[in-house]
């Protein structure tokens, strides 16, 4: 495969099966030209597609790449934007091999990523059953107070911040989600892009089960406990951090830490459909789906 032809040719290997998946990154609706570095939209448009090979235990093989923009962005803006692509398509290992581009008002990008499974390995949403635990990997909320952070800086500059780094430079957990695959620990997976508070309901929902979520085991980010800190664990977006069940069995073959990367139970997979949340304080209550909606007024980044 490569560049140069009318279309890409594209053959899975034998004993395995295609994963395909593809996103949008909007000026105005997921960056800001006048926050966001050039290199980091580069960056992050294809580790977010990317991420959604990672959810099911999957290893991205190369792109496609659509790209609208103004002839103002022609020159250093998309320098930047190639550079910081470039370095995402090294580290992840996934080759651009065609695509388009066009002129538009503001920047456009659709990224269409290609992927492979061992066949009749991928990990599911729908596999979690009642009794299985229910595991999330990193820090909750670590990419919003880093978005948070960069909307008191004037203009584009180098992450000062863990939180900054993660907002402008998400790192897909392809390593670990493929370690769960072949290890058959994850019953059911997903990545976290939307917020917990959406994207829990879409695994139940898939799996046909309820789920409680208990609030002083969530994996904080930012210092102390605050109220603040659970609601940017549970409603905060961009972490593309993995949410994951494990059979009970499973559970002790489970490590704390995978790669430096924390593995935390925050909760559990009932019957039903309710998904509830438990406070320190043992009080229970429904949900609330507070993360990001595209169709809801809301940031951009």
């Amino acid at each position: 495969m490569s560049i140069g032809d009318d279309a890409a040719l594209w053959h899975c290997k034998r004993g395995f099966q295609t994963v395909l998946t593809c996103d949008w990154f909007l000026e105005g609706t997921h960056f800001l030209k006048r926050l966001h570095p050039p290199a980091s939209v580069g960056w992050k448009c294809l580790a977010r597609a990317v991420s959604d090979v990672a959810a099911m235990g999957g290893r991205p093989c190369c792109f496609l790449l659509s790209l609208a923009l103004p002839a103002r962005s022609t020159g250093a803006w998309l320098r930047g934007f190639l550079r910081g692509l470039g370095r995402a398509i090294r580290t992840f290992d996934c080759p651009l091999v065609g695509g388009d581009t066009t002129r538009q008002d503001r920047i456009l990008i659709s990224i269409f990523v290609i992927g492979e499974t061992p066949k009749g390995e991928a990990v599911l949403r729908s596999g979690a059953q009642p009794g299985d635990r229910l595991y999330a990997s990193g820090r909750l909320g670590e990419a919003e107070l880093g978005w948070r952070e960069l909307q008191r800086q004037r203009s584009p500059s180098r992450p000062t911040s863990k939180a900054l780094l993660k907002h402008l430079y998400p790192q897909p957990r392809l390593a670990l989600a493929q370690w769960l695959r072949r290890n058959r620990l994850a019953s059911a997976m997903m990545d976290l892009s939307d917020g917990l508070s959406t994207d829990l309901p879409r695994l139940c929902e898939a799996s046909g089960v309820g789920a409680t979520i208990e609030l002083p085991l969530l994996p904080l980010a930012g210092p102390g406990e605050t109220d603040e800190a659970v609601d940017r664990a549970v409603h905060g977006g961009d972490d593309y951090e993995l949410l994951f069940t494990v059979r009970p069995s499973d559970e002790r073959r489970l490590p704390k830490r995978y790669g430096g990367v924390p593995l935390t139970r925050i909760g559990l997979i009932s019957k039903g459909r309710k998904i509830l949340s438990v406070t320190g304080r043992g009080e229970t209550k429904p949900l609330r789906s507070g993360g990001w909606d595209p169709f809801r007024a809301g940031r951009a980044g």
